[in-house]
């Protein structure tokens, strides 16, 4: 079992430069993944993107990709007869205007085109620079999630084993609502017709009342759902959707229980079991 929430931080220093990937992610319903690179590298993002996707199925994943160069090869050129046409144009004006100082030097080389800065980037260095950084990063990230998913594990076992203990006072509890329907049935029929009452009307009777208010159907199905979690818990490495559904299923039977309820003891244990499915259904949320 894995969480969908992760944490992972790697910088490496080299002489030529600072390079730093971060990846965190958190719950969601599918695979939203972002790749935040510098615009020079944007073509290597369907790479990271490819291997993310390869270990990672949901969640939201946030990736930062920071690069800090320490050296640089920028290659700086300049263009004389642009600025030997500023500096007439600079003189016409003076000039006209009547201004008699020095033209300072600045004026000239920060005009547009004057001084001219080109950078090559050679993607398949920075790509070098980058992977083994990536890797232990994204390492670090999947170790996360699934430390964090060992201990979801034991946690929904935990609570699903008080919901398990609910199904099972549920199941105790039939035998005691037949005699229980059985005896008030029988009770009413000798208060209105003395001990001549008929067994067999009796019977019918408790049998109607018994189809309006069983719950054998529900435990049933609440125990198989119990059951069936647990194999998606044990077996399944991504039951993240899978525990959601069966969530939905066992509140239903749950639900129904509440409902033909007739009992006080009954009724605080469908609480109970309420509370229990609430807290399993908002952890397996973090379940990829």
């Amino acid at each position: 079992m894995t969480s969908m929430t992760g944490y992972a931080c790697e910088e490496v220093s080299s002489e030529k430069a600072i390079v730093c990937v971060e990846i965190k992610s958190v719950n969601s319903r599918f695979l939203d993944l972002t790749i935040n690179l510098p615009p020079y590298l944007n073509q290597l993002e369907s790479l990271y993107r490819a291997k993310i996707s390869e270990k990672v199925m949901r969640g939201k994943v946030d990736v930062f990709i920071r690069i800090k160069e320490l050296e640089t090869d920028v290659q700086i050129s300049s263009d004389t007869v642009a600025a030997k046409a500023y500096l007439d144009a600079i003189k016409k004006i003076a000039e006209a205007t009547g201004y008699s100082s020095d033209i300072p030097l600045s004026l000239l080389i920060a005009q547009p085109g004057v001084l001219n800065s080109n950078k090559v980037y050679d993607v398949e260095k920075y790509k070098t620079m980058i992977d083994p950084v990536f890797d232990v990063a994204f390492k670090k990230f999947i170790f996360d999630r699934q430390r964090e998913g060992k201990n979801m594990k034991k946690d929904l076992e935990e609570k699903l084993c008080k919901l398990e203990e609910c199904a099972f006072f549920f199941k105790e509890w039939l035998p005691k609502m037949e005699t229980y329907f059985k005896e008030q049935i029988t009770t009413k029929f000798k208060e209105l017709l003395g001990e001549h009452a008929d067994e067999n009307r009796i019977m019918s009777e408790t049998a109607a009342m018994l189809v309006k208010y069983t719950i054998n159907e529900e435990v049933v199905r609440l125990a198989s759902h119990i059951e069936a979690m647990k194999n998606e818990i044990e077996n399944n490495h991504a039951p993240g959707k899978k525990l959601d559904f069966i969530c939905q299923e066992m509140n239903r039977e749950i639900n129904t229980i509440g409902s033909k309820n007739q009992f006080a003891e009954v009724g605080a244990m469908v609480i109970t079991a309420k509370d229990s499915l609430e807290n399993i259904r908002e952890q397996s949320k973090n379940v990829e």
